[in-house]
């Protein structure tokens, strides 16, 4: 992999918190037969991780990021050296166990694929504080922060709220990605984008839709009862929603040829918030999420993406503005 050359800015910075990355195994097989043997027809080696995968997601945009994260052991080792490819400004905190491994198997007959997980970190108390100072120092540059995901037992519960709480205090937006038990306590931080899929998010809320236009009136009751500023929504071929002050917005992408979604969700994320950074209109920034989202799925690693894609598809997101209920 050549090293991409990112804008180095010390201005407008994003900064990506990664608690419990993944190294990606991706096997790409026609289709997975039980009880048989298969043939991997290639292999590739990715950055997993919301945080850090949005951080490859904005390599690929030129655009600079730091990334934090927690990494241990051989497989720590080796994403380390595979983020540092991307000219990703990696600042780990190493700690004791192991890095996760995900085997996924994409399966191009069915455009699916299927994670398998091993491993795990364990964070001492030490670990954290030696993380929260960096992270403290992180965010005198920082404009916005991703972050997201799981994180492991060993961090405290109100780690995601920690994290809002301190970058709120210094004027720093954040976009968190996540769900369940691990988002629900940010809430009452009000974090600026809330995102998730939508099976998340049927989870998160305890809510059921057969269909999109259930999704967003579920989700519309949702945001006007909780205390969050912004929701996103990624539907997969179905596009990304976004409940926002400026209004709610469907951006639809084109009919594609997926070869592997996973970390399109997260280059979401990066290009909202890469948009949105500059100063741009919720519909835009949306419309740009669209696209990038769409240009990961065209490529087999996580979260990769060509800009070239990315240009090409922009003018083929259609993005409709939704009435408010009344």
């Amino acid at each position: 992999m050549d090293r991409i050359e990112v804008n180095q800015s010390d201005t407008n910075m994003i900064l990506t918190v990664t608690p419990d990355p993944v190294l990606d195994k991706i096997y790409f097989i026609d289709e997975w037969l039980s009880s048989s043997v298969m043939h991997a027809h290639k292999t590739i080696l990715s950055v997993g991780g919301k945080g850090l995968d949005s951080s490859v997601a904005l390599s690929h945009l030129h655009q600079e990021s730091i990334a934090l994260c927690f990494l241990a052991g051989e497989t720590g080792k080796q994403l380390s050296s595979l983020v540092n490819q991307y000219g990703i400004q990696s600042k780990p905190t190493w700690v004791d166990g192991e890095t996760r491994c995900a085997t996924i198997i994409a399966e191009q007959k069915h455009q699916r694929h299927t994670h398998l997980f091993s491993g795990g970190i364990s964070v001492s108390d030490k670990h954290l504080e030696q993380f929260t100072q960096q992270f403290h120092q992180e965010l005198e540059n920082t404009e916005w922060i991703i972050t997201g995901g799981i994180f492991p037992a060993s961090l405290p519960q109100d780690f995601f709220v920690m994290l809002i709480q301190l970058a709120h205090q210094a004027g720093v937006k954040v976009l968190i990605d996540s769900h369940s038990q691990y988002i629900k306590p940010t809430l009452s931080e009000k974090p600026d984008v809330l995102k998730m899929n939508w099976k998340e998010f049927e989870w998160t809320f305890d809510a059921h839709s057969n269909s999109i236009e259930e999704l967003i009136l579920q989700a519309e009751q949702v945001y006007r009862q909780s205390p969050m500023e912004s929701l996103v929504i990624t539907c997969g071929a179905q596009g990304i929603l976004a409940f926002t002050p400026a209004g709610i917005f469907h951006a639809i992408p084109p009919t594609l040829q997926v070869v592997n979604a996973a970390g399109a969700g997260d280059a979401a994320s990066a290009a909202l918030v890469w948009r949105l950074n500059q100063g741009e209109a919720w519909s835009e920034a949306l419309r740009w999420a669209g696209a990038v989202s769409a240009a990961v799925v065209l490529t087999e690693g996580t979260a990769d993406l060509h800009y070239r894609d990315v240009q090409d598809l922009l003018p083929e997101i259609t993005l409709n503005e939704i009435p408010r209920k009344k």
